[in-house]
């Protein structure tokens, strides 16, 4: 036997303001955000110690010796790792202690952080970050999961808007740091993995005093074969998008040996969640088509998310020559926009109890960012890039938590950490393919531009052939001459702009199928796993 939360959580601050355990009386305003605030903090802590690095990766690669893959795999990793998890925290958050999980993700995430922070060469790093992704991935699901289970859903946009706000904050703090840190010569950039330690102990020490949830008793199974096979088919998949086009052709027999294995374990994941009593992904939950398109949206506008803010720092860094904390400072505007969004129709929501709206937009004004963005190259106008990112961080905030918070509304209270993590999971998936194919993308058209501007210079250039570019290598700018430095800017400016051209169709398509999504009303009431209706906090204490 196990312990589990309860998804309405009632009387869950025993000894807080005289309710009790068992009593039936609503958290208030004031005790939600108490049980949040480390919740938020560990959120915090994941999202910075992800986001300080990077603008700091081109430098890091450099130190380490790596090039244009080694960069693309030191971001795939660690979104390979969350992907793989995310189902597996969903599920484990249905059979045990959340509060539980929330510290071990922590502690997993802080962990790896340390270790990735002595790191002596790519590889290292990179095996350190599938187990940052590990902590990630847990983090992830578990906060909406911990939310849900505290909130009724028509509340639930009000508080998601702060979760909002938080990725906002750590995600443009995160760079400025970064950046500030490794300009700083007495710090260097290892100090990137250990700036978040300080934060996470008291995340850990906060959560222990204010995230008190009831549990309950329940026989636990966890579908570990289905854990296995679904994390096997997405790492097959992830290493056949990274390495086609690279260590050998699209089309060739390595891609058809790649492409049959993931589809025969995904096959195979899918039988043995069919007969498994515990299922990691209950297989019923895609019977709802609000579920199902909720799901497909996420992997598509996971691809346009992460591909479009990955590379921002390789544009800035590269292709305009600017030091990594100007490189987080003129991402300012993305995140400017995100912060607004997710706050402001997290407020809308909570009054109205309506979000398709929210949704349809998002996905237009992401599709149109990315278009935009496509554009660019590296002496395009900065203020046209601002406005790029902002209309683009618009709409991934419209999109982020709504698609969450529209499948939470849809599911039996049993099911709420499975159903959570879904979307998230296929976010993440998509996030982890987009990064990886368009990273091999970038690779390959900054390689070529890069010949073609070394060709333009005439027979001194045509005779450098790669420019330093070979195998994906990451040039040092600061020591190249005038004319091969201008030529490698615009190379990178070019490609950035190109990935941002190639994200933009699975924005569209994300679009399209929010359009099919059928708006149903928030509903005013959380319920806890035996059916019974838990009030919604009092907004005014």
């Amino acid at each position: 036997m196990a312990t589990t939360t309860p998804t309405g959580v009632r009387g869950g601050h025993a000894g807080h303001g005289g309710h009790d355990a068992s009593g039936g009386a609503p958290m208030t305003h004031r005790q939600i955000m108490e049980a949040l605030a480390g919740l938020l903090l560990g959120m915090f802590v994941a999202i910075l110690s992800s986001t300080v690095v990077s603008n700091a990766l081109p430098e890091i690669i450099a130190d380490l010796g790596g090039g244009q893959s080694a960069y693309t795999w030191v971001v795939t990793a660690s979104l390979l790792a969350m992907t793989a998890t995310t189902p597996l925290w969903g599920k484990l958050a249905d059979l045990f202690s959340k509060k539980l999980l929330v510290q071990i993700a922590l502690i997993i995430y802080v962990a790896a952080s340390v270790v990735a922070g002595l790191s002596t060469s790519a590889g290292m790093l990179i095996a350190c970050r599938v187990v940052q992704g590990i902590g990630v991935g847990g983090l992830s699901a578990l906060a909406q999961i911990v939310m849900a289970a505290m909130i009724a859903p028509r509340e639930r946009g009000r508080y998601s808007g702060y979760i909002g706000a938080v990725f906002a904050v750590a995600t443009v703090g995160g760079p400025l740091l970064g950046g500030v840190i490794t300009d700083t010569s007495w710090m260097g950039w290892r100090w990137c993995f250990y700036v978040g330690v300080p934060f996470a102990v008291i995340a850990l020490i906060v959560l222990q005093k204010t995230l008190k949830l009831p549990v309950v008793k329940r026989d636990v199974k966890v579908d570990w074969t289905g854990a296995f096979f679904i994390s096997a088919a997405v790492s097959l998949l992830l290493l056949w998008v990274t390495f086609a086009g690279d260590k050998y052709d699209w089309m060739s027999w390595q891609t058809g040996v790649m492409l049959v294995g993931s589809v025969l374990l995904a096959l195979v994941f899918v039988l043995v969640e069919s007969r498994a009593s515990e299922p990691i992904i209950p297989l019923r939950l895609f019977r709802n088509r609000t579920i199902t398109l909720a799901s497909l949206a996420s992997l598509f506008v996971g691809i346009a998310m992460f591909a479009g803010t990955v590379f921002f720092s390789q544009y800035f860094q590269l292709a305009r020559g600017k030091s990594p904390t100007m490189s987080g400072v003129m991402t300012i505007p993305m995140i400017g926009g995100l912060f607004i969004s997710s706050t402001v129709s997290g407020q809308i929501i909570t009054k109205t109890g309506r979000w398709k709206a929210w949704l349809v937009s998002g996905g237009f004004l992401v599709t149109a960012g990315l278009g935009l963005l496509g554009t660019i190259r590296y002496d395009t106008t900065y203020w046209h890039i601002a406005v790029y990112m902002f209309v683009m961080g618009l709409g991934i905030g419209m999109m982020m938590q709504n698609l969450v918070l529209a499948t939470q509304n849809q599911v039996d209270p049993s099911d709420l950490g499975s159903a959570s993590s879904v979307v998230t999971f296929f976010r993440s998936l998509g996030g982890a393919i987009g990064v990886s194919a368009l990273g091999a993308v970038m690779a390959n058209r900054v390689t070529r531009y890069v010949k073609e501007g070394l060709a333009d210079l005439g027979p001194e250039g045509a005779a450098l052939g790669h420019g330093g570019t070979a195998g994906g290598a990451i040039p040092d700018l600061d020591k190249l001459p005038a004319p091969f430095r201008t030529v490698m800017e615009a190379a990178y400016g070019h490609g950035v702009g190109d990935v941002f051209l190639y994200a933009a169709p699975s924005a569209l398509v994300a679009f399209l199928i929010t359009l099919f999504i059928k708006e149903v009303a928030l509903k005013t009431k959380a319920v806890n796993e035996t059916g019974e209706p838990v009030p919604a906090p009092h907004p005014g204490e």
